[in-house]
């Protein structure tokens, strides 16, 4: 049985940070960090039936085009990732009452919607990023037993490209669900790649405003970086604790990132809730297919 201080349940039976039951959430789940973006997202719905929020968690659930569907924000961060995923999987997959795991795995589809600044030249503002895979600078990972879930060889390609600071986390690389990829594949608007994953925005993205930077060079050997046909197309601050956390826990899980800047060309999009608008229904007309 899992102990009271591990698995906190509020007194209403809901999970402690997102204050969700198990029949309040569907299986297939779009995570956003904007909390403003969960109702720019149900807006397409037909009808929502349920919603509740507690700090920056927002959550929706209601039916696009007959599909059932939750609409999750989780803030900026793999720390609120790390709060996100684990509960999520609590909801479906232990018992709250006996706070054991139950004896059937419950899988969910966990879809990101978020906006992310393209580093290659040819990533364009205003195109999408589907993350083939999550690139991860966070560490997150390296506090969890995660045999078997890494992509190795990608991962020792990257290790062996990079020079950085050892006293940084040690980057790895997970994959996306196929299955959910093959749903956005061959589009035209849509861009295949990895997607990096850092700890902060200006710092840990190679900004620099008023304080130095270790490893200046940073985003010129993430940019020049190949593994066979594949290159880190752009950076954020989820994605690859979302994959990693959710194949851990046996779910599948894609990221959608809508290029909202340039760092090669130095541009930002004229405007960005637009281009996020047209990711949303592109995505969700994508997901009825599940």
């Amino acid at each position: 049985m899992i102990k009271d201080s591990e698995l906190i349940i509020n007194p209403n039976g809901t999970v402690y940070h997102l204050d969700l039951k198990p029949e309040n959430i569907a299986d297939t789940i779009i995570t956003v960090g904007d909390q403003d973006r969960v109702e720019r997202i149900t807006a397409f719905f037909d009808e929502v039936i349920f919603e509740t929020q507690k700090r920056e968690f927002k959550t929706q659930t209601g039916y696009y085009k007959g599909k059932k569907m939750t609409v999750i924000s989780t803030g900026i961060g793999i720390d609120n990732i790390d709060i996100v995923i684990n509960e999520l999987d609590a909801l479906v997959n232990i018992d709250l009452e006996t706070r054991e795991e139950k004896k059937e795995h419950h899988k969910l589809n966990i879809i990101r919607i978020g906006t992310s600044g393209g580093i290659q030249p040819g990533v364009d503002i205003d195109k999408y990023v589907m993350g083939k895979a999550g690139v991860g600078f966070d560490g997150l990972l390296h506090y969890y037993e995660h045999s078997d879930i890494v992509n190795e060889e990608a991962t020792k390609a990257l290790n062996a490209h990079l020079k950085i600071s050892s006293q940084k986390p040690e980057p790895y690389i997970v994959d996306c669900d196929p299955k959910l990829a093959a749903l956005f594949e061959n589009e035209a608007q849509v861009i295949t790649g990895y997607t990096g994953t850092n700890l902060g925005f200006y710092g840990p993205q190679g900004r620099r405003l008023r304080l130095p930077l270790k490893d200046a060079d940073f985003i010129d050997q993430l940019v020049n970086f190949r593994y066979q046909d594949n290159r880190i197309t752009n950076l954020e601050m989820e994605t690859s604790a979302i994959y990693s956390l959710s194949k851990m826990l046996g779910h599948s899980a894609l990221s959608m990132n809508a290029i909202v800047a340039n760092r090669a060309k130095g541009e930002f999009s004229k405007d960005p809730k637009a281009t996020v608008k047209k990711l949303i229904q592109f995505t969700l007309d994508r997901l009825v297919q599940l």
